[in-house]
């Protein structure tokens, strides 16, 4: 088994940026970190579930965040995933590990220029594992792969799914490591109109569960980023990264602009 942050990192990093889960929003981390950079606001260590260490893995492999949706230009949901039987999945993610081998210039965790944590859920076990070494894109896909949409992404043996199912907003895993943490949460537990029938009903109610566990990492965090308009895009709109990207910039100008109006600075100044 791989150690976990704590016991891997035995000193502080100034900032550290924590990002959620959350599919097609998480593009908006992007935005978010480019506007944060803009105000000199540079992460020297990520932690990514999900959505989040897939943006978390391309800047840490060196791209500025804005050049990132290049990478995706051209795309389609389907030129990532690979309809099959559904046994244990509706889709197999063959093709996003390619995706991912192909384009990024590091191969394992440990080769990224900024030190990058990928939090997925242990689907044998029911537990968290933090990963920060070995093969990047087997590590990423584990984080992203959610439940019956994806078939689990097996590693040395062991079955992994999404991060985001006990843990969707990693803060905690570098708090004690970090002088400041920025949480970008592109998922927040919001409650839109929904259809009164057994599949929303249901569906609702795991987005419910799911984002759930962000309150108490919400909580742990010096500066909290979170984009409120992108619960009407579908998973599978890949064409509107750009679109979305922009949401999370704007975000966190209006974010910036209204803390240092309100507080003076933007981070929190209770004890943690």
């Amino acid at each position: 088994m791989e150690a976990t942050a704590n016991n891997y990192f035995t000193y502080k990093y100034p900032t550290g940026f924590a990002l959620s889960g959350g599919f097609i929003k998480g593009f908006a981390h992007l935005g978010v970190m480019q506007a944060l950079l803009e105000h000199g606001i540079r992460p020297d260590v990520l932690s990514g579930v999900s959505a989040g260490a897939l943006a978390g893995v391309f800047y840490a492999d060196g791209n500025e965040p804005h050049d990132v949706l290049r990478f995706f230009a051209g795309h389609t949901f389907q030129d990532l995933t690979k309809l099959v039987i559904p046994k244990v999945g509706l889709f197999e993610l063959d093709e996003f590990i390619d995706f991912l081998r192909t384009n990024l210039k590091a191969k394992r965790l440990e080769q990224l220029k900024t030190p990058l944590i990928v939090t997925a859920t242990d689907l044998d076990h029911g537990r968290l594992v933090h990963f920060h070494k070995g093969d990047i894109a087997e590590r990423v896909a584990a984080s992203c792969c959610m439940p019956v949409l994806f078939a689990p992404v097996c590693i040395d043996g062991t079955n992994y799914v999404d991060g985001g199912v006990l843990m969707n907003l990693p803060v905690s895993i570098i708090r004690r490591i970090c002088e400041k943490v920025v949480a970008i949460n592109v998922s927040p537990l919001l409650a839109p109109k929904y259809k009164m029938n057994i599949v929303s009903i249901a569906l609702r109610s795991y987005n419910f569960m799911f984002r759930s566990n962000t309150f108490p990492e919400r909580e742990k965090a010096d500066l909290l980023i979170e984009p409120t308009n992108l619960a009407d895009y579908s998973n599978r709109e890949l064409e509107k990264a750009e679109e979305i990207f922009m949401h999370g910039y704007e975000t966190t100008q209006e974010t910036i602009a209204r803390l240092l109006e309100e507080n003076g600075s933007l981070w929190k100044t209770e004890e943690k």
